[in-house]
């Protein structure tokens, strides 16, 4: 009778590192080089305090809202668009032009993993710079009680994250990265003059305030007033409960948006030039 030797499985193969640890890899790259983008740094920091700097000479407060609310929501509205999604578009854009977007998809990183690290830079920024504002505010002494802080929580996150697939969905029809001047003026414009940022949703005539609703941007404008201030699109006062029953519609129209922005980013992103 022969004694058998057991086999030992094979040893496993050496696992390279995990999905977040390679997208912190490329975000720490991707902010080092934003960092060094003095235009860039100017643009993201400057340039949304200056925006936001001269909303009170448009007589905020008159609808309702305090100052200091309605402060910090429309620097949440003005960073998203004129930062978030400008700043991810050109940024997608230059990448994908330069063929870093195709070399880093040949390697061991995903394609969301890509996307996100590259977008790091920016979103830290969007965050960063919503409580600088509200720390401003906070100096200032107009800061107010929040009716609710989880729904601009929410609104700045989800509006972030609307702002990103939006910008990745527009890279189908932006060649180069000085043409995002052109293609994001849609966005940009529609979102100033019709999401409340600088014309309350209550003084525009009611159909129109109605189709207002259902942009983009609307719902996180939304969102952040009834969480900051308590105050309805139409100008009601509500309390937390009231808040979180007014909140339904918005939030539906952000996860409607949501979805739609990522089906288009998924089926359109463009990864290599457009020749």
């Amino acid at each position: 009778m022969t004694a058998t030797t057991p086999t030992r499985p094979p040893a496993p193969a050496a696992a390279g590192p995990g999905r977040s640890r390679r997208t912190l890899a490329l975000a720490g790259a991707e902010i080092r080089l934003f960092l060094r983008n003095r235009t860039a740094l100017v643009n993201s920091g400057v340039l949304p305090l200056v925006l936001v700097a001269a909303v009170p000479a448009l007589d905020l407060g008159e609808d309702g809202v305090p100052v200091g609310p309605r402060l910090v929501v429309t620097a949440i509205g003005v960073t998203l668009v004129f930062l978030t999604y400008y700043n991810l578009l050109t940024t997608f854009v230059a990448r994908r032009e330069e063929l870093v977007l195709q070399r880093m998809r040949t390697g061991e990183l995903t394609e969301t993993e890509v996307v996100l690290g590259i977008a790091a830079p920016t979103l830290l920024i969007t965050v960063g710079q919503v409580v600088l504002v509200a720390a401003g505010i906070a100096l200032l002494g107009e800061w107010a009680r929040p009716v609710d802080v989880v729904l601009p929580v929410i609104a700045v996150i989800a509006g972030a994250a609307l702002m990103l697939v939006l910008a990745a969905a527009s890279t189908a029809f932006t060649r180069t990265a000085e043409s995002a001047q052109i293609t994001a003026l849609p966005l940009l414009m529609i979102s100033t003059g019709l999401g409340g940022l600088v014309v309350p949703l209550a003084a525009l005539p009611e159909q129109l305030a109605t189709v207002a609703r259902f942009l983009p941007l609307t719902p996180v404008v939304e969102l952040a007033q009834l969480g900051l201030a308590g105050v309805t699109w139409d100008g009601d006062a509500v309390g937390l409960g009231g808040a979180w029953t007014a909140a339904v519609l918005p939030l539906a129209v952000l996860a409607g948006w949501l979805a739609v922005g990522t089906v288009l980013a998924r089926r359109t992103f463009r990864w290599a030039p457009q020749r």
